[in-house]
């Protein structure tokens, strides 16, 4: 005769998801406390790659490692934009040289002229630093998408930013702000956000 099977006790079902719930409320607590932020994109620097009201998920910079060419990054600067968050992509680190041409709206990392399919529009805004400009150490250089209508690290009062002032890396496009032009969302730029992106 077969084995009978035995009884589970009444509750003890229940039990079993309230503490799968617990743990899975305590691990996004610990998650969302130590490792990722959620930061919303003001302004439109970073178009077309993020607009104004995107919500993005931010490793937290002791997380990250080093900042390479084509990282997503937060900063804050004390006295820049009023001390606030500001979303720009890392065009070159420590020790990089960078050059821009601003009557071709190229530029140039190394000497070499950057493939940038995610900016806006050519380079052509001059703010006031002086190229070719090589990145102090423990510093990156930073540029919005949106070339000449983004305030970064060609304005001197931002410059090469040391990296101690990046909050984290973008790595994932939450929510969609709604388009200037529509006011709708676009759920499908929804996802990862990649040094191509």
């Amino acid at each position: 005769m077969g084995k009978r099977k035995r009884a589970r006790p009444p509750g003890r079902e229940l039990y079993e998801w309230a503490q799968a719930l617990v743990c899975s409320v305590l691990t996004v607590v610990v998650l969302f406390t130590f490792a990722v932020r959620i930061i919303g994109v003001s302004g439109g620097s970073m178009r077309e790659t993020l607009q104004n009201g995107d919500l993005l998920l931010v490793l937290d910079g002791w997380l990250c490692g080093d900042y390479g060419p084509g990282d997503i990054v937060i900063l804050r600067k004390p006295g820049f934009h009023e001390g606030n968050p500001i979303v720009k992509r890392v065009v070159a680190a420590a020790g990089q040289t960078v050059d821009i041409d601003f009557d071709a709206g190229t530029v140039y990392v190394d000497g070499k002229a950057m493939a940038e399919p995610y900016i806006r529009e050519p380079t052509h805004t001059d703010e006031g630093t002086e190229f070719p400009l090589t990145v102090p150490e423990g510093c990156i250089f930073v540029m919005g998408d949106n070339r000449n209508e983004s305030d970064d690290s060609r304005n001197p009062a931002l410059g090469a930013v040391d990296t101690r002032s990046v909050i984290g890396r973008a790595f994932f496009l939450a929510v969609p702000g709604a388009a200037e032009e529509t006011k709708e969302r676009d759920w499908s730029r929804m996802g990862m956000l990649n040094r191509e992106d």
